[in-house]
């Protein structure tokens, strides 16, 4: 700031363009001693820092500056005045340290530790209230005042009372309440005759009656045991006394008698004949009846009901043990190698069993050193056909070798980001990486099991490719309520997208839905889901409808029905262009895995 302003000061210009006469030594002089002009540089603020950006405030005080120093963020999390408000408050005391404005380093060190205190509290955060405080014990009572002048400065100012005054008063009101809440009043005897007695004149006779029936009969039926033997046991047995004779002449017409059976009748003839199944695998015939003419003797009919109910739940078929032969080699993976050395690899892996399939995926899983990858969130928001917003969030991810493999050593490499044309901005993880410059980066960590993200980077949006556009509409006729989603890939895209899920959020609770092609509904979160298998890159849009009624008191212009997509992408680059290369050609230092990009918060409405 000094410097700008002697640069651009009207007495720097005169000094550059005066007679040769002058003096260098004379000019330099006079530029300083115009950057140090106190109405010139007295306050401000400024960004300072090239990859790590910090935001300096500062105030001069005579020949002292107080400087406020606070990152830099992207999104502005901190807040400037509260900066500004702290360097104001440590200006307040380095003046109060002082005796006034006069302030120098000599007076500053008499006052040190005040100072040093005084500050330190200053950063925590004080009010004004406080503040004041502070400063009244700046030469008074020194620095254990100083500190514990919050307890009860703020009440005293405001008037409140300070909890051990109104502490006995709590305790008093709580005392009360138990003492209340615990105390019984009971009523002689003479008191409640008398008032069964009034009762009884007021209440007609008949509902005191009633009552009593009711109560005798509650108690008799608590009284009975659900287990107690019948009274039928105590009494005689009488046989004949319990046939009556009728004089009925129709109790003896048979015809009478059998008039209130239903006979079932037998199935038609069609019906009994079996069905002829010609499905590949399930030939046969199926159901039919067959009726045999054969009697079987009663010992016959059921001899299948003598050993296990006649097989199947026996417990001897369970241990058997069937042992299959297995077959020689890895089950077809031998087919894969082709050429001569084909045989001797699928012997040696017949004499080796089943563990030479495990060896193999062992070895197909083991890191040859570190991997880097690339993980993308891809987040957009169309309104009907119109892209109102998007977004692209980049993550490059450092797997290093597992600790068990590579001990105390830490992995250490450079390598360089190329794509990075529509690159907004690059945010490096600085205890692991650091930038070199020209797209070059240098990174040294310790091992660890789980990969460890290393840069970050957002893509300009007018530069940021889609890999789906998608078009919402709606249409509300009368009570009906009609909603399609139109979907087309990108083109440009190397690979089409697979397994991508379509969300519809429904307005309400449908009773009725028709739906093209099939869905899945979730009631209880008013989700439609369609899970399409994959989208071609070139060819007409895709279409999904849904058409449900509404009712009367639900129908609004303003229905809110919002639709959601869902995909996850794997492969050899990613959608933004941005790649990983060695930093010198023809060493390998790390190896570039599959990249993948995925959708974030992709919607339409």
């Amino acid at each position: 700031t000094r410097l700008a302003f002697s640069n651009n000061s009207p007495s720097s210009v005169a000094a550059t363009s005066s007679s040769s006469s002058s003096s260098t030594a004379e000019t330099s002089a006079a530029t300083e001693s115009i950057g140090d002009d106190p109405l010139s540089a007295s306050s401000g603020q400024l960004i300072v820092g090239v990859e790590s950006k910090y935001r300096v405030v500062y105030r001069l005080v005579n020949s002292i500056y107080v400087l406020g120093i606070t990152t830099a963020d992207h999104d502005n999390s901190i807040n400037v005045f509260e900066c500004i408000n702290i360097v104001n408050q440590a200006v307040s005391v380095i003046v109060t340290a002082c005796r006034g404005v006069d302030v120098t380093p000599e007076k500053l060190s008499r006052k040190y530790a005040e100072v040093y205190m005084a500050l330190d509290i200053v950063l925590r955060g004080v009010s004004n209230i406080r503040l004041a405080a502070m400063l009244s014990y700046m030469h008074g009572d020194g620095i254990a005042k100083m500190v514990h002048s919050a307890l009860d400065t703020e009440a005293k100012i405001r008037g409140a009372d300070t909890w051990p005054a109104v502490e006995l008063h709590s305790t008093e009101h709580q005392s009360n309440i138990e003492a209340f809440s615990n105390a019984s009043f009971e009523l002689p005897p003479e008191t409640l005759a008398a008032g069964d007695q009034k009762v009884s004149t007021i209440v007609p006779q008949s509902t005191i009656e009633q009552d009593e029936k009711m109560i005798k009969a509650e108690e008799s039926e608590a009284e009975k045991d659900p287990f107690a033997a019948s009274e039928a046991i105590n009494k005689q047995e009488d046989l004949v006394g319990g046939f009556k004779k009728t004089k009925d002449p129709s109790a003896t017409d048979l015809t009478l008698a059998l008039a209130g059976l239903e006979v079932t009748t037998l199935p038609p003839a069609e019906a009994t004949q079996s069905t002829d199944i010609t499905v590949e695998g399930f030939e046969g015939k199926y159901g039919g009846i067959e009726f045999g003419s054969e009697q079987a003797t009663l010992g016959e009919a059921f001899e299948g009901f003598t050993d296990a109910w006649g097989g199947g739940l026996d417990a001897s078929e369970f241990l058997e043990n069937k042992k299959v032969k297995k077959q020689e080699g890895l089950s077809g993976l031998e087919l894969l190698q082709t050429g001569d050395s084909a045989a001797p690899t699928a012997a040696a892996a017949g004499a080796d069993g089943g563990k030479s399939l495990e060896n193999l995926l062992v070895k197909s899983t083991e890191m040859k050193g570190p991997e880097m990858y690339i993980l993308e969130e891809i987040s957009a928001e169309f309104r009907e056909s119109l892209l109102a917003r998007v977004g692209l969030m980049g993550v490059v991810y450092l797997r290093t070798m597992p600790p068990k493999v590579s001990g105390d050593k830490d992995t250490e490499f450079s390598f360089r980001v190329e794509g990075t044309s529509s690159v907004k901005r690059f945010v490096i993880q600085s205890s692991r990486c650091s930038s070199l410059g020209n797209g070059m980066f240098h990174v040294r960590t310790a091992p660890s099991e789980e990969p460890i993200p290393i840069l970050k980077y957002s893509l300009l949006p007018r530069l940021t490719p889609l890999p789906l556009r998608v078009r919402l509409i709606k249409r509300l006729s009368g009570t009906l309520l009609s909603v399609m989603i139109q979907y087309v890939s990108n083109p440009e895209l190397l690979a089409p997208l697979t397994d991508v899920t379509f969300v519809l959020k429904l307005p309400v609770d449908p009773t009725l839905l028709k739906v093209s092609p099939k869905a899945v509904l979730n009631r209880s979160e008013r989700e439609l889901k369609w899970h399409v298998p994959e989208v071609p890159l070139k060819g007409t849009p895709g279409k999904l409808r849904v058409r449900m009624p509404l009712d009367s008191a639900d129908i609004d212009e303003e229905l809110e029905v919002v639709g959601y997509v869902k995909f996850s992408v794997q492969g050899a680059t990613s959608l933004s262009g941005v790649c990983l290369k060695p930093a010198t050609e023809g060493k390998t230092d790390f190896y570039e895995v599959n990249h993948r990009y995925q959708s974030g918060v992709y919607t339409c409405n």
